[in-house]
């Protein structure tokens, strides 16, 4: 597993990565930082350009190969978030809809609080149904900053709603 940092607006973004794809992203506390920290590889220098291009606003879509461990199930509503567009969000419920069960909505919200991918895969898309921002491992301040942001490409006036 080779692993690779980089500074964001929201944190330090610890990288984790095979050979073959990105399996993981974590935001660290300061403290953190220095520890397990590998070589860049060709792939992770990918994806620090990618995110630093997403940050800068250059990039609304990730293409990047990606392996998160998961169940079936997650993986399937992680499919799904991969579909939300940039700068727009879905409700829980909808995203139940999407897998095909409206009754599966606190599994789906199980299963986006477990994207490992945090980002990449756009877990902070998905919103409550009343439309209120809920459930974000990351913390609520960083998922309203990530949607301000995509919506400032969007919206020229970068609110939410």
């Amino acid at each position: 597993m080779h692993t690779s940092l980089l500074h964001t607006d929201l944190g330090i973004a610890r990288l984790y990565a095979t050979d073959e794809a990105l399996v993981r992203m974590d935001i660290l506390d300061a403290a953190e930082e220095a520890a397990e920290v590998t070589e860049d590889t060709p792939l992770l220098a990918r994806a620090k350009d990618q995110l630093a291009r997403y940050f800068a606003g250059e990039l609304q879509v990730f293409d990047l190969p990606l392996a998160p461990a998961g169940t079936e199930f997650q993986r399937r509503v992680w499919a799904e978030l991969l579909k939300i567009p940039f700068g727009t969000t879905i409700s829980y419920h909808e995203l139940a809809v999407r897998l095909g069960d409206e009754k599966c909505i606190r599994a789906a919200a199980s299963a986006n609080g477990k994207n490992p991918l945090w980002l990449i895969i756009p877990c902070h898309r998905v919103i409550g149904t009343d439309g209120k921002l809920v459930g974000y491992a990351g913390g609520l301040w960083r998922k309203k900053r990530l949607l301000q942001h995509e919506m400032q490409f969007i919206r020229p006036e970068g609110t939410l709603f």
